[in-house]
């Protein structure tokens, strides 16, 4: 049952027959408006702004857009479910619910348990929705592999992995992808390490020189080197030792990242190599068949580019060079495809791999990237509209540094990782659950704090604790019950039996209030690709909770067990059920537990 959804159609039929009936003009759309919490609880329960947003449209038939609010204002208060509609500023639309509404949409909690708001991507009648694409890849992580994952690897990995989570609750079918960049100068650095590390292990002293990665986490693989090769390689040529050395390296550092991933409860389906791109099928590799498509269209020509603005970078060549149209789709220059010795740049790379994921069928492509990427956004956007036709949706989410605290101090160095702070340490030191939610309790784009100390303090200044002590006192409730009431039926089809119309209190409205706005809350998140849309309501809803507790503890009328009240009992549990199942969905998609005890 989604209040908002159920009402957004209720308003676009009203708005169809007026059309119909010649006080409308045909053919306005559905989707432009929202119906939505009004930012004001005092103004009722639900807010339009069709009235608003379709000003300009009806001036021929409504001079003031108060006049067709306060129309559909008219026609709304005939619902049989509907207190009041009454218009408000310019033309807004507030309209207040009859409370045995209130009550129909806990039963709907209840009734639905772990499904309500599952599938909320499907829009209203008659409203078009970005999530009507129902087939979705989300590429996150994507971490050069050249050694264990950062901390700023975790949070695109989280908020990749919650995204993916939420856009499969809200009803897309998902594919969860990693991009192995194996084909770079970074891999064979790796392998001039590693074989560093097989000196090693064959008992020479090394000094880890400038240049290479001096963690220790290579040691084992130059263990592995030396157990499989013996001194063989030693004293070969790099031409001869470097292939071999750098597919174990890569291998060993693909099964780091993995466990680190693990650590997190995150998996992926697919692992797509970066050098499999390079490799000749037919005579042609990927990266030239995909070029050759573009250039078949016009796309790709050979000409110079017009230097960068400002001093110029010391590699700036003025050459002719193979470019990729990219301007024609709205980038800001024409991008190159090959570097002056002849090998493709990377971005030729990425022509060829986003060409892979159209033709796997996606509707749309999510790619997660750190936020030093954000200048490559234009050109990789505009090759996928080339590629695709604009039949494809590509969405680059950057994900900002995280900046690693304990107790208000910089937290930088790492025995393991040699000069960083590894995710692993900080998953082992403070749990999985407040890695996730915390990397989820910011937008993506916006700079994070980690502070190791504050995110394990069981306090209300630590949201991962506060919304998880929501689920947990939620749960002792229960348990209060039934000392209270021995032969008591707490299962939710019992509690959906009661009568729910006793829950009369503010706090008890607004409670289930805030329950009736997850199923948009889920659509609207899947939707803007922003699952920490879904941790802020969660936090609300725990807020709002640990109010209405505090206030029972002054005035024992409104407490959840009334030894004297059987049925408002019942009722009041119902509604501490129904917040149990959304604490516990939403926190499910996050890929956080919600415990039933915390100690």
């Amino acid at each position: 049952m989604n209040i908002y959804a159920e009402f957004h159609a209720r308003i676009a039929a009203i708005l169809r027959r007026f059309a119909g009936e010649g006080r409308l003009p045909a053919g306005l759309d559905p989707a432009r408006f929202v119906v939505e919490p009004p930012r004001d609880a005092s103004l009722g329960d639900l807010a339009c702004n069709a009235a608003m947003v379709f000003a300009r449209d009806v001036k021929a038939f409504y001079a003031d857009p108060r006049q067709l609010a306060t129309e559909l204002a008219f026609e709304l208060a005939q619902e049989p479910d509907v207190e009041q509609a009454e218009v408000a500023g310019p033309g807004f639309l507030n309209i207040r619910l009859k409370k045995a509404v209130f009550g129909e949409i806990l039963r709907a909690v209840l009734r639905q348990g772990a499904d309500f708001g599952r599938g909320a991507a499907e829009p209203p009648a008659g409203q078009k929705a970005r999530l009507t694409a129902k087939k979705v890849n989300v590429e996150y992580v994507s971490a050069n592999p050249t050694g264990p994952m950062h901390v700023g690897h975790g949070r695109g990995a989280v908020f990749g992995d919650a995204l993916a989570s939420l856009m499969e609750f809200a009803g897309s079918e998902v594919t969860r992808e990693y991009y192995i960049n194996d084909a770079g100068a970074q891999v064979d650095v790796l392998a001039r390490s590693a074989f560093l590390r097989y000196r090693e292990a064959l008992g020479e002293t090394i000094t880890v020189p400038d240049g290479l990665y001096p963690g220790d986490y290579l040691k084992p693989v130059g263990a592995a080197l030396a157990a499989k090769y013996g001194a063989s390689l030693r004293d070969k040529p790099e031409s001869e030792w470097l292939e071999p050395v750098r597919a174990i390296a890569i291998d060993a550092m693909m099964d780091m990242i993995r466990d680190d991933l693990a650590a997190l409860n995150i998996t992926h389906e697919v692992f797509f190599s970066e050098r499999s791109l390079h490799d000749s099928r037919n005579g042609l590799s990927d990266v030239e068949a995909a070029l050759e498509e573009l250039r078949a269209r016009g796309l790709i020509y050979e000409g110079r580019l017009p230097p960068p603005k400002g001093q110029l970078p010391e590699d700036w060549e003025d050459r002719e060079q193979t470019l990729f149209r990219s301007t024609q789709f709205g980038d800001d220059v024409d991008r190159p495809l090959k570097k002056s010795d002849g090998a493709f740049t990377y971005f030729a790379s990425d022509i060829a791999y986003h060409r892979k994921k159209i033709e796997g069928g996606y509707d749309v492509l999510v790619d997660v990237w750190g936020a030093d990427h954000g200048g490559y956004v234009k050109r990789m956007s505009a090759a996928v509209e080339a590629l695709s036709g604009g039949e494809t949706t590509l969405d680059v989410k950057l994900c900002q540094m995280v900046k690693l605290m304990r107790d208000g101090e910089p937290v930088k160095m790492s025995k393991r990782s040699g000069d960083f702070v590894t995710l692993r340490e900080v998953v082992d030191e403070v749990g999985v659950d407040a890695v996730r939610f915390m990397m989820l309790y910011r937008k993506n784009d916006a700079p994070l704090e980690f502070d190791l100390a504050r995110v394990i303090e069981q306090s209300k200044d630590n949201p991962v604790f506060y919304v998880q002590y929501a689920h947990a006192r939620a749960h002792s409730v229960l348990r209060q019950a039934l000392a209270a009431f021995p032969d008591l039926d707490v299962a939710p089809a019992a509690l959906a039996a009661a009568d729910l119309s006793l829950l009369e209190d503010e706090n008890e409205l607004a409670l289930i209030g805030l329950l009736a706005q997850y199923p948009r809350i889920i659509e609207s998140a899947a939707a803007a690709h922003e699952p920490h849309r879904l941790a802020f309501y969660l936090h609300d809803l725990a807020s709002l909770f640990h109010s209405h507790w505090n206030r029972g503890k002054d005035q024992p009328q409104l407490r959840f067990v009334n030894q004297d009240r059987r049925d408002l009992t019942c009722a009041r549990l119902g509604l501490v059920t129904g917040l149990i199942t959304i604490l516990a969905s939403g926190l499910s998609v996050l890929g956080v537990k919600a415990p039933d005890e915390m100690r």
